[in-house]
């Protein structure tokens, strides 16, 4: 196994990253594509089964979802702590113990005998994944040469991908053949495997400095605060006062909100009238992720070459008429409308998420937790407001709600975050 310690005398001797082909470059790629699998296959994976929980605890479909928000709820709340964790512990340290808690609670939480302890397990299950996408893009930032950062970022998003792929076709056929416990369960199991070949792959890290947080009070007292010593609220306030980085924390916060909520009702929308399909089918629609995986590896390289604005403005162009073409009652006008949907909020989440990094002067790691943050936190209230739309005005309502999110986050992108000219 590889040691997590962080190499203090490397960074501090001005490491520039491991370049782009090396072996532990490729290394770094693979173990977080596992980290991926192992956090997004147990996030996601009920979102196959909602129809099939609500009927086993006879709840609505709205209230069902809360199986999805309660854990993205968690995540949200679990990644400025989990930032902190790791700029004492290390990157690597820190995502490890996340990934083998989740993936404990993965384990236990679907034979809970309550809907309510269901949720309260999920919360926490989420709590605990935090670790990972709070801490995954600042280790990539701090462990690549900058040239090849957004390639990097956009091929662990593709990482991403496989795994909430993986877990929805896993959960679906299963729930078929037993029930949407034995489903998830599964899923938990494929994770714990996941996690083991994370933490024997990722190599040390050799970028990462070890930050001590000051106390306000301390600080009065004389403490000085200077290199690492910074206080927790001075980084926040850099990042949060930062007019780019809250438009990018915005396309997190619309674009994975009505991602979620696409996703959280399709399946009651295919189980129903034109389409009637069932469980094991509808589940194969969830292969659409593939298109993510793609779009989210192309999006860095495209932006190497474009810029990050153009790229990022076209995705939700994609996104946006993706989600306007599942009104059709043609399935096969449907699933089109699913896969250029993904690939658009894909190559979005990629380029936001991996821009967020760079952008940020001090606390990265506390960025890119703030954008996970707003990217979880709409996951959480979209996701179920998906669901009143849904059942209120029928899927029309729901890709309503969906195409006017992304309509404003485009509407950010061109005010906020359009290329800043050169200095001569």
């Amino acid at each position: 196994m590889v040691s997590t310690h962080p190499d203090r005398a490397a960074a501090s001797a001005g490491w520039s990253g491991h370049v782009h082909g090396s072996s532990d470059y490729r290394k770094l790629l693979a173990g977080l594509f596992f980290a991926g699998i192992a956090t997004f296959a147990q996030l996601y994976s009920p979102q196959a089964v909602l129809a099939h929980i609500a009927d086993d605890v006879d709840v609505s479909a709205a209230d069902a979802a809360l199986v999805i928000s309660a854990s993205t709820l968690g995540l949200a709340v679990g990644v400025i702590p989990w930032s902190l964790v790791a700029d004492r512990l290390g990157r690597v340290r820190a995502m490890s113990i996340a990934v083998i808690a989740a993936t404990v609670f993965g384990l236990l939480v679907p034979f809970a005998p309550t809907f309510s302890l269901l949720l309260t397990g999920r919360f926490v299950e989420g709590l605990m994944l935090g670790g990972v996408p709070a801490i995954a893009i600042a280790y990539l930032s701090e462990e690549i040469e900058p040239r090849h950062a957004a390639r990097a970022a956009g091929t662990y998003v593709a990482g991403t991908t496989i795994g909430g792929l993986l877990g929805r076709i896993v959960a679906g056929p299963i729930t078929e053949l037993a029930n949407w416990r034995v489903g998830v369960f599964t899923v938990g199991v494929l994770c714990a495997f996941s996690a083991a070949l994370f933490i024997s792959l990722v190599p040390a890290p050799r970028g990462f400095v070890p930050r001590r947080f000051v106390p306000r009070l301390a600080r009065k007292r004389g403490v000085r605060n200077h290199g690492t010593h910074l206080s927790l609220i001075t980084l926040l306030r850099a990042n949060l006062t930062s007019p780019r980085l809250f438009a990018l924390y915005a396309q997190g916060f619309l674009l994975m909100g009505g991602f979620v909520a696409l996703y959280n009702y399709l399946g009651f929308r295919l189980a129903d009238d034109p389409f009637n399909l069932p469980q094991a089918l509808i589940s194969l629609v969830f292969i659409a992720y593939l298109a993510g995986t793609w779009s989210s590896a192309q999006a860095g390289i495209l932006a190497a070459r474009s810029g990050r604005w153009a790229v990022l403005l076209s995705s939700l162009v994609c996104m946006t008429a993706g989600v306007l073409l599942t009104l059709s009652t043609m399935l096969v006008i449907v699933l089109l409308g699913v896969l250029l949907a993904t690939a658009g909020f894909f190559a979005a989440h990629a380029i936001a998420s991996g821009w967020t990094g760079a952008t940020a002067q001090i606390g990265r790691a506390q960025a890119s937790s703030l954008y996970n943050l707003a990217y979880y936190a709409g996951s959480s209230l979209f996701g179920w407001l998906g669901g009143v739309f849904f059942v209120q005005w029928g899927w029309g309502g729901t890709v309503a709600m969906v195409a006017g999110l992304a309509g404003l986050a485009a509407v950010i992108t061109v005010v906020a975050l359009r290329p800043q000219p050169r200095q001569p």
